[in-house]
């Protein structure tokens, strides 16, 4: 059995998600509020909130599958709620068993987005990533990037981490790319100021 907790300012929304979840089979309501401020106490599997990312609880370790009506559907609100820990974004007037569907998911530890919404997102992912540069680079061009710092040729980066070295030039040249960087001591100049690389 999946506990559902609701929460939405409007007392007719309320009302509606509440009628909604207590006639799905396999949920039960554990409570209806204006705010997210029972989830502490009650401990739902899922909060099922109507409103903004305003009104939504700070994430715990304990912090229940968070699934989000809301009225704001645009990628950047939409991205920035699931970085906050939000299982599923939906609109408000979504069907009934679009909402049910994504209350199951996140509570089965899925996540759950409009596909309307899909490709934007991760084109606003993309382009966040590509601004900060860190987020950029997989762990093994940090590892790469580290060993470049340490004066190491690709043969010694390959050797040190057990792969080819073409493999390690590949990672090299991807790395140069990703930086914007001319060569490798601009690469590892970037990662040190951008925290990427210790001395």
């Amino acid at each position: 059995m999946i506990r559902v907790l609701i929460a939405a300012r409007s007392a007719m929304t309320r009302a509606g998600l509440e009628t909604l979840v207590s006639s799905a089979p396999g949920l039960q309501l554990s409570g209806s509020f204006a705010d997210a401020s029972a989830v502490e106490a009650l401990h739902p599997d899922v909060l099922l909130a109507a409103g903004t990312i305003q009104d939504l609880p700070a994430a715990t370790a304990r912090a229940p599958a968070i699934v989000l009506l809301s009225t704001e559907l645009q990628p950047a609100f939409s991205l920035e709620a699931f970085k906050l820990g939000v299982r599923a974004v939906l609109a408000r007037d979504a069907p009934p068993g679009a909402i049910l569907a994504a209350v199951e998911a996140a509570a089965g530890g899925l996540a759950v987005i409009e596909p309307a919404e899909l490709e934007p997102m991760l084109a606003a992912s993309a382009s966040t990533q590509s601004s900060n540069g860190s987020a950029t680079l997989t762990a093994r061009e940090l590892d790469v990037l580290r060993l470049i710092a340490e004066g190491d040729a690709n043969k010694e980066i390959a050797w040190k981490l057990g792969i080819s070295e073409h493999t390690a030039k590949f990672h090299v040249a991807s790395i140069l790319g990703k930086l914007n960087a001319g060569s490798r001591t601009e690469a590892v100049t970037i990662g040190i100021r951008r925290g990427l690389v210790l001395l």
